[in-house]
Parts: C-alpha cells; sequence; structure tokens
C-alpha cells in the first residue's frame, strides 16, 4: 500500500504546479473498444494519449516528453496513459512512472479488438502515442514525440 500513497502523493504534486489540473492521483478507467470513437469525438482537447504496457522500457522517457512540453506550454492539457495489458490496482502499479497524469485507462475486453478500434494500423509497438491538438487534429507516433510533432500538437 504504501506505492500506492507515494504514487498519489507524487501525482498531486507533480499536477499542482499546473493551474486548474486535478489535485490527486487518477483512477483506472476501463478502455474498450468503443471508448476510443468516444474520446476522438467527445474528449478533453489538446490531449495526449500513451498506450503502454507493463513492459515497455520506453514509455517512462515518451511520457516525460510529453509532460516537459505540456508544462511548457502553459495550457491545460489531457495527459493520459493506456494501459495494455493490466488494470485495477497493477495498472496503478506501473502508472507510477508516469508523473504528472491526469488519467489512467486499462484495456478491458479483447485487445486486438480494441487496438484495431484505435488504429487498424498499428502493430502493437509501445509506446504508441496519440496527439490530438485544440481543433480536434490528430498525429500518431511511435515512441517519444519530435520536438516538430510537440510544436504542431500545442502551438504557441
Amino acid at each position: 500500500m504504501n506505492w500506492l500513497f507515494k504514487f498519489l502523493v507524487g501525482s498531486a504534486l507533480a499536477l499542482a504546479a499546473l493551474p486548474g489540473w486535478p489535485q490527486s492521483g487518477p483512477d483506472v478507467i476501463a478502455f474498450d473498444a468503443t471508448t476510443w470513437p468516444q474520446l476522438l469525438a467527445h474528449g478533453p482537447r489538446p490531449a495526449a494519449y500513451l498506450f503502454t504496457t507493463s513492459y515497455c522500457s520506453t514509455c517512462p522517457d515518451a511520457f516525460e516528453t510529453l509532460y516537459k512540453a505540456a508544462r511548457q506550454s502553459g495550457q491545460k492539457v489531457e495527459l493520459a496513459a493506456v494501459m495494455m495489458d493490466v488494470d485495477g490496482d497493477q495498472a496503478i502499479k506501473h502508472a507510477h512512472y508516469f508523473t504528472g497524469l491526469t488519467r489512467l485507462y486499462a484495456f478491458d475486453g479483447f485487445e486486438p479488438s480494441i487496438r484495431q478500434a484505435v488504429d487498424p494500423q498499428w502493430q502493437n509497438i509501445t509506446p504508441y502515442v496519440v496527439l490530438i491538438d485544440q481543433q480536434g487534429r490528430v498525429q500518431k507516433t511511435l515512441g517519444a514525440p519530435s520536438a516538430a510533432l510537440l510544436k504542431k500538437w500545442l502551438p504557441g
């Protein structure tokens, strides 16, 4: 239980640096094949979704790149991680790498179907990052986004 306390406290402190962001760690939200279309149509803007697994060694670095870009922009940005291989407490356990997270999702259902709903071309390689700008334009990348991609996502 000590790791959960550290995660929640760490997330609250990191989020407190951004005006208007929640002041506590995220709950785990089920992410099924219907979730992605709903987020694309009605989700927060701007937003970054990091699709990750519990064993992804480069995902924390990709998230750190997103977090730094959000902080530097001064905007309220949705920073979400989507755990593909664990849920519930296990998802929270692995999310401690993502300080500054605003939402935590976990796949709920048949993983290939969910991945297909997100992007039929996605080969299940992580980190898979989807950036949605203020106008709802979508950009996708494998690995940490480049500086040019971040500038397109959060101009200004």
